[in-house]
């Protein structure tokens, strides 16, 4: 029977090859053939042109789509046009009778000192940690004069988005994650240059990132780098050693102190650190010779104002970007002898919002606020100043959401706060007129609080609105965007069986005469829908803000892309016009392996329409390489097992040639039964390979994979949901188990070069042997580790020394790779040479990761080497699986690891400790490089394996 089907394979095949012949060689192809149509409207690219071309149109769609993602922030006129003249009370009805108050209200403080901790959790203050390291701010909080509230902060929560909130009153968005890193000048209204403009005096010591955003409005100013997060210490001695210097001067009006250590210590150490209590303990004492500064020169007309308070939270791991209550709620302290003070034990403290500040502390400082603000005044502050005073200060932050309402919203009337506003404004008016009657009544007390009761009220609602406005996006650009990246997402695939052949050649359409028509028709129907779009939006789209001749150009891509698909399905219908015993001959066989690639790549891609999956993304990585492993389990039982020498053709293994489905006899002959002798020798080497004892460590290793994944999803709990669970990572690297660890970490860099080393030459053995020495070291000079010999306490360095010992090697076995590597492109074109210069870059990155990842995620680089070295030797090459399928494992296991190192789609996940090691300062090119590295060292060392791989396998 296999005879009679290859034979009858043969004649088919053999037919087909004839009529090329035919029509190739024995007859011209005339005017109005097929073939004369096609290949004038078609040009060949290779396809690395192809993928390029690809890859530069998908970036066009990824910025467009960025561009509406990215929600444009709430905005109000320039900042030199803030500063108008102040509204008037609102006017009493009836006529003569004219308010008097039409300016700012006077400053309610004379100086004020804001003492900014960063990374200062609310449970630091209030929580089991406040009473036992803070018990100065403790006592002042539970029954001093001061108000204490939970500030929550808006997601991003890094330091400059933060700072931005505190002084603006604004919501920051994700863009600003981006310039985090490089803070340029703030040009919007905020709480610095209007009191600079007052001509308060402000003098500032800490994050240099003050210095940046508020340039030249400082009468004085040390700033301190925030990014060196190796330093504890020092980076707040240079803040403290001013204060005593400061707090004797009477030449200043606001004083700023931002402290970084406890922030520093969450990135290195996480919250649990037993570092923690002492700087905390230190802060303590600042925040008391403050205070106690600030009374002994307090002047009975006008009291002196203390605010204590963080610009974000850190979560249980010690970092902070994301949303998490760790990460999201900071204490907010307000300490002055102005407020009364505390009879009864303090209770939980009201939630207020971060943007409150702003609007708090101008009314603080006689100050108009800034008119991009969301915040509502925290009247507790207030609250001690008469019932006018009180309905002035609500006025006044009204009049500025209203303001800013209008400014955003086109129906701004229809708006609740709006209508609320102005309900409470046509009360204001009649109490002021009960007021200059001179009713002194108690009718005019209770209608004062109903009428502060009104304002609060649309305060609320008009803050919520603008609030909410942040989070309107730019659909067009976004829907623009995403049409072109799923044009060339469906062209991309259409290509795959032309990628996979031999060739590797495209046929692009140029100008088919089927299409053209069909262009000029969608480029006229998009130009409409354009047209339609921007003038009937409400909001400002980015993408109708473009000019005409750049909108008409993506709308003509969008049109030639949407062509070129329909030529390409339509090149793939005529060349499935093959008699039926072609076609039953040439029909693929899919595998397991076939069917779950498909299946997992487009399930995980459908998962990212819903958020939930987004946060727990994680969870699909290790549900498909679980699953992997086990139909992998399958195969190999199949092949050494099921598979019998008489029956090769029943392999799953025997596959269809993706190089000879889409070619029709115009282009290239189809050798049916070359492919299928072929395909039944890799079925029977298949079955060959795989003798004695590596059979059975052939059929564990899926099981071996399995158990490796199993330990790592204990290393490390990632994802939103269950992040704050404890781990086992958590419990290695408390101070208790600090001799495990160390045992754990020597470990597992003797694995590491035992899975290293063997495809190394001899120079870079002995560099890799060195490097893992020095990495061990590294990590006891930091105090992570010991070594055995050491008894007693060891003193905590920045490793510096060792840390470039290392860097030493890591260079030179890629130095040495590199070398083989333009060896074999240059001089001689020996593969060996080039398959072992590729492996020593690899074994320098590894060396790289080892250096650069915790002690407690060492065992993560192990598995990896591990699963890699075995997949390798008892899998892939046995089955000689196609490079496309070993393309997508690699991929999937990429992605694990990815969370196996304790990662997340959150931004709180990233260790940007690691981009300090090895530097006694901040420079911004290598900390960026080496955090992005150690961030993405999973994904990118199996990247580099998967090039190893291929590149070694130079017979196939």
């Amino acid at each position: 029977l296999a005879n009679s089907k290859a034979w009858r394979k043969g004649v088919v095949a053999a037919g087909w090859r004839a009529a090329g012949r035919r029509r190739a060689g024995g007859a011209p192809a005339g005017p109005g053939s097929c073939c004369h149509r096609w290949c004038r409207a078609r040009m060949r690219l290779r396809s690395g042109v192809f993928a390029s071309s690809c890859l530069l149109v998908q970036a066009l769609g990824v910025a467009l789509f960025l561009r509406g993602f990215f929600p444009v922030p709430v905005r109000s006129v320039p900042r030199r046009e803030a500063r108008a003249d102040p509204p008037a009370e609102p006017a009493p009805p009836g006529a003569g009778m004219v308010s008097n108050w039409t300016k700012i209200p006077p400053p309610l403080f004379k100086k004020v000192v804001i003492v900014l901790i960063d990374a200062l959790r609310d449970d630091f203050v209030f929580g089991s940690k406040g009473k036992q390291f803070m018990p100065y701010t403790t006592q002042v909080v539970e029954k001093g004069t001061s108000y204490s509230f939970i500030a929550e902060a808006k997601p991003p929560t890094v330091t400059m988005p933060r700072i931005k909130a505190l002084m603006t009153g604004s919501i920051p968005g994700f863009i600003d994650v981006v310039v985090n890193l490089n803070s340029p000048a703030l040009l919007d209204d905020n709480l610095i240059w209007q009191a600079k403009t007052a001509g308060k005096r402000i003098i500032f010591y800490g994050d240099d990132t003050w210095v940046k955003l508020f340039p030249k409005h400082f009468v004085e100013y040390d700033g301190t780098t925030s990014f060196f997060v190796s330093d504890f210490t020092e980076v707040d001695d240079n803040v403290t050693r001013h204060l005593d210097r400061v707090l004797k001067r009477e030449d200043w009006d606001l004083l700023i102190l931002h402290y970084l250590g406890l922030d520093h210590i969450g990135h290195m150490t996480g919250p649990n650190s037993p570092l923690v209590g002492p700087k905390l303990r230190e802060m303590d004492n600042i925040l008391k010779k403050i205070h106690i500064s600030l009374l002994s020169k307090e002047e009975a007309s006008l009291p002196n104002l203390l605010v204590v308070c963080g610009d974000h939270g850190m979560s249980e791991t010690g970092s902070h970007g994301g949303s998490s209550e760790g990460e999201v709620h900071t204490p907010l302290l307000f300490i002055s002898s102005a407020f009364e003070k505390r009879s009864a034990p303090l209770a939980q403290p009201e939630h207020v919002q971060q943007t409150d500040l702003a609007s708090t502390l101008a009314i603080g400082l006689g100050l108009p606020i800034s008119r991009n603000s969301v915040g509502n005044i925290i009247l507790p502050v207030v609250g001690g100043k008469t019932m006018r005073e009180q309905l002035r200060f609500v006025h006044l932050n009204g009049f500025q959401l209203s303001r800013l309402l209008q400014e955003n919203t086109p129906a701004y009337e229809k708006d609740p706060g709006y209508e609320h506003f102005k309900i409470a404004e046509k009360s204001h008016g009649n109490w002021i007129k009960l007021y200059l009657e001179g009713n002194n009544s108690e009718i005019l007390l209770n209608l004062g609080k109903k009428v502060l009761k009104q304002y609060l009220e649309a305060l609320k609602i008009l803050s919520s609105s603008l609030s909410k406005q942040v989070a309107q996006y730019d659909m067009y650009s976004m829907m623009v965007g995403t049409v072109i990246i799923m044009e060339v997402l469906l062209l991309l695939l259409l290509s795959v069986p032309k990628a996979l052949s031999k060739r590797a050649e495209f046929e692009v359409p140029l100008s088919p005469p089927l299409f053209s028509l069909l262009f000029y028709l969608m480029c006229l129907m998009l130009c409409a829908i354009h047209v339609i779009v921007c003038t009937s939006a409400e909001s400002l789209c980015y993408f109708c803000s473009m000019s005409w001749l750049t909108a008409v150009g993506v709308m003509m891509l969008i049109s030639a892309l949407t062509c070129g698909i329909l030529s390409a399905i339509a090149k793939i219908f005529e060349n499935s016009r093959l008699p039926l015993e072609s076609l039953i001959v040439s029909n693929p066989s899919w595998s397991e392996i076939d069917v779950l690639i498909l299946a997992g790549t487009v399930g995980h891609v459908l998962s990212l329409g819903a958020s939930s999956f987004i946060e727990e993304e994680h969870q699909t990585w290790y549900f498909l390489i679980n699953t992997l492993c086990l139909v992998l389990c399958q195969e190999l039982c199949r092949n050494n097992f099921l598979l019998k020498e008489c029956d090769p053709q029943h392999s799953t293994y025997v596959k269809q040639n993706f190089g000879g489905i889409g070619e029709t006899s115009e282009c290239k002959n189809i050798d049916i039964l070359a492919a299928s002798n072929s395909k039944l020798g890799k079925a029977t080497s298949s079955s060959e390979l795989i003798k004695g004892s590596d059979k059975w460590i052939s059929l564990a290793t899926p099981w071996i994979i399995l158990i490796c994944c199993r330990l790592l999803r204990s290393l490390n709990q990632t994802g939103v949901q269950w992040a704050h669970r404890p781990d086992f990572g958590h419990w290695l690297t408390s101070s208790e188990h600090k001799s495990e660890l160390s045992f754990l970490a020597a470990v597992s860099l003797l694995m590491i070069f035992f899975l290293v080393q063997r495809r190394c030459s001899l120079v870079s053995k002995i560099a890799m042997a060195l490097g893992l020495l020095g990495v061990y070291s590294y990590r006891a000079a930091v105090g992570n580790v010991i070594f055995p010999w050491q008894h007693g306490g060891k003193d905590i360095s920045k490793g510096i020394t060792e840390a470039r010992f290392v860097y030493v090697f890591v260079l030179g076995i890629i130095f040495t790779g590199t070398k083989d590597l333009l060896k074999s492109q240059v001089i001689s074109a020996d593969s060996s040479t080039k398959s072992t210069g590729l492996w020593e870059v690899y074994s320098g990155l590894v060396l790289l990761s080892a250096l650069l990842f915790r002690p407690h995620n060492l065992p993560v680089l192990v598995f990896c080497l591990l699963i890699q070295t075995m997949m390798t030797k008892y899998i892939w090459i046995p089955l000689k699986f196609e490079a496309a399928q070993i393309t997508i494992m690699h991929y999937w296991f990429g992605q694990a690891f990815f969370y196996f190192q304790g990662n997340s789609n959150g931004i709180a996940t990233v260790d940007i400790s690691a981009g300090f090691v090895g530097l006694d300062s901040y420079v911004e090119i290598p900390a960026i490089l080496l955090t992005a590295f150690a961030t993405y060292a999973g994904p990118f060392l199996w990247a580099i394996h998967l090039l190893c791989y291929l590149s070694s396998e130079v017979s196939r």
